[in-house]
């Protein structure tokens, strides 16, 4: 990562040492390990997957890359699936793909969903697809706005969660009405479910059933799974064979890929079992949040979702990012616990938002605990303040 001086390098080194070094956190993420951290827990892959260490590697997508393809597609309950290097890749092929087959190069989607906020414009630079909104409010699409939507598109992409308003799921119902509106506008359908691995806990379904509503679907490991990189992208045969083809063009046909599928297959064993409690517990992280801070005087912090639907959420406050960030990181090195990570400037001026994530760490956390660690947190606000 390059830095634009000494002091923000010296900044990020200091922020990383102390959420590195706290003894309790929410979540920890392979972003602060070092790099003889994730080499050590590479080579103890395959004894923990039960794999013999002196297997042949794959080479251009065989081997471990084709055995993690087939048990992912087996997981979501469709025909094949094909891995790339990177979700965008797979995504931006999966919808090239559609608008081929549909003859229409039009995508609707939200603004808000990766492709547009996050590729620098790559559907419409690489792929000569073109994209609408049914909706630009910061939630999900509905049937309505899907069924009413002026001009005719060939795709309708659903991100499971929409992240970037708060990992936002529709109900149930509401997600089969919203398939059910593209389908009725002769439109494809396809899931970017890039965390669908935890979308279960609310619709109250399989990962079959869920994957069933779509045409297509893409998943992600390192995002809920822990692994190091890499997606899959499933459906039908021929649309996963066409894909492969694309995947070749596109430069993701490479050579050696087993630390990233290790690292997937072992997200698939150790961490997806464990979504379920990672989702319950966030929602009482949620509420002790929210009642630490309405005890604190801390104007306008907001929790979005209100009640979480995945194991992530957002924080808002009307606060300075930086000085938020700052209290986050005296809280880690003064008292061994990590609250939040870092801090944005979003939305109007003069409010932040922090992305909070629960995994295994947070499972010991009480309620108690949560409202200790943000009467600390609002502590060392107040000394900034008076500093």
């Amino acid at each position: 990562m390059a830095y634009d001086t000494d002091e923000d390098a010296a900044q990020h080194k200091r922020r990383r040492d102390a959420w590195r070094g706290a003894e309790r956190r929410l979540s920890r993420g392979g972003a602060e390990q070092t790099v003889a951290e994730q080499l050590a827990e590479l080579a103890a892959l395959p004894a923990l997957l039960g794999r013999d260490p002196e297997e042949e590697p794959d080479t251009y997508g065989n081997g471990v890359v084709a055995e993690l393809e087939r048990r992912v597609a087996e997981l979501l309950g469709l025909e094949d699936a094909a891995y790339f290097p990177s979700g965008t890749m797979a995504q931006q092929i999966a919808l090239r793909c559609w608008a081929g087959r549909t003859g229409n190069p039009v995508v609707a989607l939200h603004p808000r969903s990766h492709p547009e906020q996050h590729e620098d414009a790559a559907l419409p630079v690489v792929s000569g697809l073109r994209t609408v909104y049914p909706t630009t409010e910061p939630r999900q699409p509905t049937a309505a706005e899907v069924r009413e939507h002026p001009e005719p598109f060939g795709t309708l992409m659903v991100e499971l969660p929409l992240r970037d308003p708060g990992f936002l799921l529709p109900t149930w119902e509401e997600l089969e009405e919203l398939v059910a509106a593209g389908r009725e506008r002769d439109a494809v359908i396809h899931f970017d479910g890039a965390r669908l691995w935890e979308t279960t806990v609310h619709f109250g379904r399989t990962l079959p059933e869920i994957a069933a509503l779509a045409d297509s679907v893409y998943v992600s490991f390192y995002k809920s799974l822990g692994g190091l990189s890499g997606a899959v992208l499933a459906g039908p045969r021929t649309l996963i064979e066409e894909a492969r083809v694309w995947r070749h063009r596109y430069g993701g046909q490479v050579y050696r890929q087993y630390p990233q599928v290790l690292s997937a297959l072992a997200g698939l064993e150790r961490e997806l079992p464990k979504l379920p409690s990672y989702v319950a517990h966030a929602k009482v992280v949620a509420r002790a949040l929210r009642e630490g801070f309405d005890a604190s005087g801390l104007p306008w912090v907001r929790i979005q979702p209100e009640v979480p639907v995945t194991h992530q959420f957002h924080v808002w406050a009307a606060y300075d990012a930086d000085a938020l960030t700052e209290a986050s990181v005296r809280l880690a090195e003064e008292t061994g616990t990590q609250l939040f990570g870092r801090w944005w400037a979003e939305g109007p001026p003069g409010m932040a938002l922090a992305e909070l994530t629960v995994a295994q760490d947070a499972l010991s956390w009480t309620e108690q605990d949560v409202r200790d660690a943000v009467r600390g947190f609002v502590e060392r606000i107040e000394g900034l303040d008076k500093g």
